[in-house]
């Protein structure tokens, strides 16, 4: 059994089943649900009819189960957004927050029979949901990888019912399908990409010291806000900046230190017009 799996504490599960389990997502989230193959996971999203952000996850299928892995804090509301678009669909929503735990390591996980790729970069690893998990487990720094990758993920990145998941660059981490069909939010968010709509975005930034807190004001050489700083670990963070005002490489103030915002591998260009 590998040795570096971690425990992602902050993570629940919910699992779908019945018949109908497959339509009802295809018909709300960002991505193809038909893109669940045997060991192959799935990232989405689930937005407002206006096209704004209220949770991110991961989906895994098995032995006619979805399993749906998400944000602890949400997994509430998330819930009750399932079971109010679940009308007379038959499907059965479990909270299960309390029978898996979610794990992730940059090793495969193959002794979890829940396991799966990242499917958001080669470089996140895998994740697993398990209901028994040893208790050596270890840390394998999740959240620095992520962070360091400039990969955006859910409340501590998005700002919920207010942000896009094009500000969180969702089709090049393969978190929506836009050849799919309709969900909800998808009229919009498709006119934002077509056409080059999206002014704010989040980047990867290295930090020259301490992390000011969740939120704090990035501003230019004239004292100008153009974003603020999000998730952060170690020596990188996630900033969401307006595209008009940025440019890579250049550092700006954020509370007592400097960040600088750089091009992770997996973005090739951004339409700032």
């Amino acid at each position: 059994m590998t040795n570096s799996f971690e425990t992602l504490e902050d993570r629940a599960v919910i699992t779908l089943s019945g018949p109908e389990r497959k339509s009802l997502l295809q018909g709300i989230i960002t991505n193809n649900v038909n893109h669940l193959k045997e060991g192959i996971g799935v990232y989405s999203a689930l937005l407002t009819p206006q096209g704004k952000f209220l949770f991110d996850f991961f989906l895994f299928e098995k032995d006619e189960m979805i399993y749906l892995d998400c944000e602890i804090e949400s997994m509430a509301q998330l819930f009750g957004k399932l079971l109010m678009y679940r009308l007379r669909s038959n499907v059965e929503i479990t909270d299960q927050s309390k029978k898996y735990k979610v794990i992730t390591s940059p090793e495969q996980l193959i002794d979890f029979s829940l396991h799966y790729k990242d499917p958001r970069h080669p470089e996140m690893g895998y994740r697993a949901i398990a209901e028994h998990v040893p208790e050596v487990a270890a840390q394998n720094n999740y959240q620095a990888r992520r962070i360091a990758l400039g990969i955006a993920e859910g409340s501590k990145d998005y700002i919920v019912d207010k942000g896009t998941i094009l500000e969180g660059h969702f089709e090049q981490i393969n978190g929506v399908d836009f050849e799919k069909g309709c969900y909800v939010g998808q009229e919009v968010t498709a006119r934002m990409k077509y056409r080059g709509k999206v002014k704010k975005a989040m980047l990867p930034v290295t930090l020259s010291g301490t992390s000011p807190e969740n939120g704090s004001e990035i501003l230019n050489e004239k004292g100008n806000k153009i974003g603020n700083l999000r998730s952060s670990c170690d020596n990188n963070a996630i900033a969401l900046f307006r595209l008009k005002d940025v440019t890579f490489g250049q550092q700006y103030s954020c509370g007592d230190i400097m960040v600088t915002p750089f091009m992770p591998d997996w973005l090739k260009g951004i339409d700032d017009d």
